[in-house]
């Protein structure tokens, strides 16, 4: 690629945004956060379907084929290393908002159930 302003003006920007997602700190509150989005999409998920009958199977299939595809992403061989380093960032977050998407259809069974 060649070197011009708006490339090193973006390696910059994503070089900053880096330095600043690298904080542990900021880490976590984005993966808690991915977690509390995947709860929210789960109830929201499950409300609005529930109100007509005629998407229920569509949408299941399509939640069960995000679950199945995120399973695939984290736990796969390429993302599956030692303790030492890290999974990127990006992988962190789709795995919380599967297990927040997960438990808040867990919920919303529960709720339909009692």
């Amino acid at each position: 690629m060649q070197d011009t302003r708006l490339n090193r003006l973006t390696g910059a920007l994503l070089g900053q945004l880096n330095q600043w997602l690298s904080n542990p700190w900021r880490r976590i509150s984005l993966i808690v956060i991915g977690l509390l989005f995947g709860n929210f999409v789960a109830t929201v998920a499950a409300t609005v379907t529930g109100q007509n009958a005629d998407w229920d199977v569509l949408v299941a299939v399509a939640l069960l084929a995000l679950i199945e595809l995120s399973s695939w992403l984290v736990y796969s061989g390429r993302f599956a290393r030692p303790k030492p380093q890290p999974r990127p960032l990006v992988v962190d977050i789709t795995n919380s908002i599967k297990l927040g998407l997960v438990y808040g259809l867990f919920v919303e069974a529960f709720k339909l159930g009692s």
